[in-house]
């Protein structure tokens, strides 16, 4: 497995309009990713973790949120405008307008060293798209990695999050507590908890995610892409599990030299 780490995701991040000025190695079989679970079980992290070990890129659709509501109006493509809009609104960004954003990049998904979906695909409808555009440009998805968690720990792990209202830090008040309760390291900022992560809100959260995930599993299931990994342990060691479960999956799936 590659250990390379380099990408700078810029046609990613801006759009189809943008050139990546670091490009992965390509590879016999670059490993192309989706990532499922539920807020809370560390999505994020290991999407960072993986793409340190096999060399996929990382691509966030939460991160091109945030580059459409940073960049200037003409450094955005179609959809981020679009998108930046209804943020702008406060109103949630519709599934048609997510899926357009990843559409018109769909140069990534050719990118030679894979990529590590994070956030997308969240419906059926979206995974139902995703699989006809990489079903006509001629690629394939390695696996869907889902991350379980107890819903107890779920609770536990987010309404423990506190966060530095300055710099945006995050901490947990037993994971990773502050050296002074309340006040962050870096700025000396008051921590807080944000709105959703108060367990009412968790669970009204965690809700809709079964809600909207529950046909994706069973979507990806029944065409043998799906591996679940238990979200328990430290993150490298949950990264570990997930490495083990797709090279246990990838040595099945292509047959013994004889």
């Amino acid at each position: 497995m590659s250990t390379q780490n380099k990408q700078d995701r810029e046609a990613w991040l801006q759009g189809p309009t943008a050139q990546c000025q670091v490009v992965p190695e390509h590879g016999e079989n670059p490993w192309r990713l989706v990532l499922l679970g539920a807020p809370g079980v560390g999505k994020g992290t290991q999407a960072d973790l993986l793409h340190q070990r096999l060399g996929a890129c990382h691509l966030s659709t939460g991160d091109v949120f945030r580059a459409a509501g940073s960049r200037p109006d003409c450094e955005q493509s179609p959809a981020m405008k679009e998108a930046a809009g209804y943020m702008r609104r406060g109103a949630l960004v519709p599934d048609s307008t997510v899926w357009e954003m990843v559409r018109e990049r769909k140069g990534c998904l050719h990118c030679g060293g894979g990529f590590i979906l994070d956030g997308f695909p969240r419906t059926l409808g979206q995974a139902e798209s995703l699989k006809k555009l990489m079903d006509s440009e001629g690629l394939s998805l390695t696996a869907v990695v889902n991350y379980d968690l107890p819903f107890g720990e779920i609770v536990a792990r987010l309404g423990g999050r506190r966060t530095c209202e300055k710099c945006k830090a995050v901490y947990h008040v037993t994971e990773r507590p502050p050296t002074v309760e309340g006040r962050c390291d870096r700025c000396e900022g008051k921590l807080f908890q944000r709105d959703d992560d108060r367990p009412e809100s968790i669970t009204v959260r965690l809700e809709a995610y079964d809600r909207s995930t529950a046909p994706l599993i069973e979507f990806y299931g029944k065409l043998g892409l799906l591996v679940s990994v238990a979200a328990t342990g430290s993150p490298d060691e949950i990264c570990a599990a997930t490495l083990s479960s797709l090279e246990s999956r990838h040595a099945e799936r292509v047959p013994q030299a004889r």
